[in-house]
């Protein structure tokens, strides 16, 4: 496969995964759950969790197109499949259920599979690897986010 043909793969699945995601939390930034929690002085407002999240997956895609180039294994498929296996049901397990702790396990899980992607890879990928750097960034602010509702509600 090319790398145009998997960048699109990536963007198709990634975008899924987000959309997925999205119908699994059941409108849970609007619910009365959601409003009624105290939050962290640092979470963004609505709007930057849609553009942020467009920007992560674009860069991720572009990412995972050369990463697959170079090494289209099993392993690696697996990783993929874990992270978008945990970035969508963080949603559900967070918003939906409103299982915090279980929530914050999840999105640690994610962070780690992130980062993993990144230092294992970082020798093949070079510069590419910052490619990532925005989902790595993201992840450590949702997880600060995630923690804070847990200590403080």
């Amino acid at each position: 496969m090319n790398k145009l043909k998997y960048i699109l793969l990536f963007i198709i699945i990634n975008f899924a995964s987000l959309y997925i995601g999205n119908i699994l939390m059941d409108n849970g930034p609007q619910t009365s759950w959601y409003l009624s929690l105290e939050k962290a002085p640092w979470t963004p407002p609505g709007w930057v969790f849609g553009v942020a999240w467009t920007l992560i997956m674009l860069c991720f895609s572009f990412y995972l197109a050369s990463l697959f180039l170079k090494q289209n294994s099993l392993k690696l498929k697996l990783a993929f499949t874990l992270q978008v296996f945990l970035n969508v049901i963080w949603n559900f397990v967070f918003f939906n259920q409103h299982l915090v702790a279980i929530g914050l396990i999840v999105i640690s899980a994610l962070t780690v599979v992130i980062f993993t992607f990144f230092f294992t890879n970082f020798k093949s990928m070079k510069n590419k690897s910052f490619l990532l750097l925005p989902y790595m960034v993201w992840l450590l602010i949702a997880t600060s986010l995630n923690a804070f509702i847990l200590l403080n509600n």
